[in-house]
């Protein structure tokens, strides 16, 4: 099938399939140890976004793409209901699927955002992609310092590393489609319009040192998705399921229960 984005199933074929969505520089194996887990109970999809990881490059990035690429996957697995869930941008792009697609949705859960707009948070990154010689350097080593002025934290060092990869020939360069990403980059952090109101359940969780999704968010949430309900775990900024797996673990036991 052309355009199937790059995938990984964990668990029992015939368990009830639940698909992972990553945010922005992400990919699938973001959410290795979570999958791992879920895959006790569920049939767990991850898999890497249009232009991130190993999927196809294409120049579209926004999201009602996004969407169908979703649904593209889930028509090739032989899924026609699934719990979905996504965090930041794979939150976002939930949503749209959610709202385009609800008939395909069980439940639908969204980590750490919310529909709104939201203030340029990336652009170092992108210009650490840009400005960093990829092709010069000779160990992850080299590129850990080289990243280091551009994300000093070193979780999100690691994070941004994940985009890049060696080169047969020496030197190195992103996985990513770094020009696709940053052209969608508006519509990313944009708000989402949507067509119909979502009536199954939804669950909204949130890292308690985040401030993605505030209480002043929550009546816009509640506009499109009247079901949702509010869940935060301790001790978490917006990489939740990274910073507090365990907590966030047993936040999605709670609700998938």
């Amino acid at each position: 099938m052309t355009n199937l984005v790059n995938y990984r199933i964990y668990g029992e074929e015939n368990a009830q399939s639940l698909y992972i969505l990553h945010g922005i520089f992400g990919m699938l194996d973001n959410w290795h140890l979570a999958a791992q887990q879920l895959s006790k109970t569920y049939r767990v999809v991850t898999y890497d976004a249009r232009n991130h990881g190993k999927s196809f490059h294409e120049a579209d990035s926004g999201y009602a793409v996004m969407s169908d690429d979703l649904k593209r996957l889930m028509d090739h697995l032989g899924d026609q209901e699934a719990i979905v869930m996504g965090h930041s941008m794979g939150g976002k792009t939930a949503m749209v699927f959610a709202d385009t697609y609800p008939e395909r949705v069980k439940q639908l859960i969204v980590v750490d955002i919310a529909p709104k707009r939201y203030v340029p948070g990336h652009l170092g990154y992108f210009k650490a992609f840009k400005e960093v010689p990829l092709h010069l350097l000779n160990s992850r080593k080299e590129a850990e310092e080289a990243f280091m002025p551009y994300a000093p934290d070193m979780g999100v060092r690691q994070f941004l590393l994940k985009n890049i990869e060696p080169l047969s020939g020496g030197g190195y360069a992103t996985k990513s489609n770094l020009e696709a990403i940053e052209t969608a980059y508006e519509e990313i952090i944009g708000a989402l319009a949507f067509q119909q109101v979502f009536l199954k359940q939804a669950d909204f969780i949130a890292g308690s040192k985040s401030g993605y999704i505030k209480p002043e968010d929550k009546d816009d949430i509640l506009q499109h998705f009247p079901t949702a309900q509010f869940h935060e775990v301790a001790n978490a900024g917006h990489w939740v399921h990274a910073e507090n797996p365990a907590g966030f673990l047993s936040c999605l036991h709670e609700i998938l229960r």
